[in-house]
């Protein structure tokens, strides 16, 4: 079985990057073939090849593409059958193509999106490594460390700034600063997490509490706080804020800070095995492209059996010549 996995771009350390190295990790240990596609190479892609033993794009037709944006379905939608991954709402790149043969949202609403532009999906959330994201360090019972992985400088002053009044060591992992592989480590020296989406998980994993914030580019400045009690309503907006869209002022911040509760690792441990886990959910890609495949090929056949009734039943020698010519397209397609 020959698998493709594409993502728009692999230059540098991002959620859609890591995703995919994530997902052809985990093929790869299964031992399929798996080979990459990106427009854009550098740090990630490096990663693919080297450690992966992973190589670009070689083969001229594929048994599944799995790709994360649309520019990837677009370049590659004649190479086998593609299912589309959406990650967002809001960015250009994660908008549904009709070239697609079908599609899987990371979240609720990413799936309304969908579904209001005509495209059904299925849902399977973000994941996760769970052997290289877990935890090493055991937290404190009292908070001592706060993690950023906030993607704006204005974001990590504002958390920096609440740790600091409440006496608590603040560090940061700034996506377009600090670029650091090995992120797994720098979560596993703090007690709390702050972020959003894929940055929330990867510490969810590692059995850090959370706290859903970040002020970027595309939205305002908002989050769902400390998380543990609304966590699956935050997981419907792929723990990106937009649940409860909260405003914080300092004080506010701090008080969300002060809800730490070492125990509540294991619960964050727990859920990542449970929604997370990329082992679990690969099976349901598989499935899922599986299932497509089979309806496909039943359908061919509907088409056929159809066909040619109306052959049988045919006088007039245009309609013929035209029925048994979707015939051979439908020959020629399996």
């Amino acid at each position: 079985m020959k698998i493709l996995i594409a993502n728009n771009q692999l230059n540098n350390l991002g959620g859609s990057e890591t995703f995919t190295f994530t997902l052809i990790e985990e093929l790869v240990s299964r031992g399929y073939h798996v080979e990459y596609f990106t427009f854009e190479f550098g740090l990630v892609s490096d990663r693919i090849e080297q450690d992966l033993k992973v190589s670009f794009m070689s083969k001229k037709k594929y048994d599944l593409i799995l790709a994360n944006h649309n520019t990837c379905v677009k370049k590659l939608y004649k190479f086998g059958f593609i299912i589309q991954t959406c990650h967002g709402i809001f960015p250009k790149l994660e908008q549904p193509s009709s070239k697609a043969n079908a599609y899987v949202s990371i979240s609720t609403e990413v799936q309304n999106h969908l579904g209001t532009l005509g495209f059904p999906s299925i849902l399977i959330h973000n994941s996760i490594n769970l052997k290289r994201f877990q935890s090493i360090k055991p937290i404190n019972k009292k908070l001592e460390t706060v993690l950023s992985l906030c993607h704006s400088k204005e974001a990590n002053e504002f958390v920096k700034r609440a740790c600091t009044d409440l006496e608590v060591n603040f560090l940061k992992a700034f996506k377009y600063g600090d670029t650091i592989w090995n992120i797994e480590e720098k979560i596993n020296e703090a007690d709390l997490v702050v972020g959003l989406g894929r940055s929330a998980y990867e510490a969810m994993a590692c059995g850090r509490p959370v706290l859903v914030y970040d002020n970027r580019r595309y939205f305002d400045s908002c989050g769902d706080g400390y998380v543990k009690d609304k966590l699956g309503f935050s997981l419907q907006n792929n723990c990106s804020g937009r649940y409860t869209r909260q405003s914080f002022t300092l004080d506010l911040f701090k008080k969300e800070l002060q809800k730490y509760n070492a125990n509540d690792g294991l619960y964050f441990r727990n859920f990542a095995e449970k929604e997370l886990n990329v082992k679990h959910n690969i099976e349901r890609y598989l499935n899922f492209w599986k299932e497509n495949v089979k309806n496909n090929i039943q359908a061919k056949k509907q088409r056929k059996i159809k066909l040619s009734q109306e052959i049988i039943g045919v006088k007039n020698t245009q309609r013929l010549i035209k029925a048994l010519k979707q015939i051979s397209i439908i020959n020629n397609d399996d």
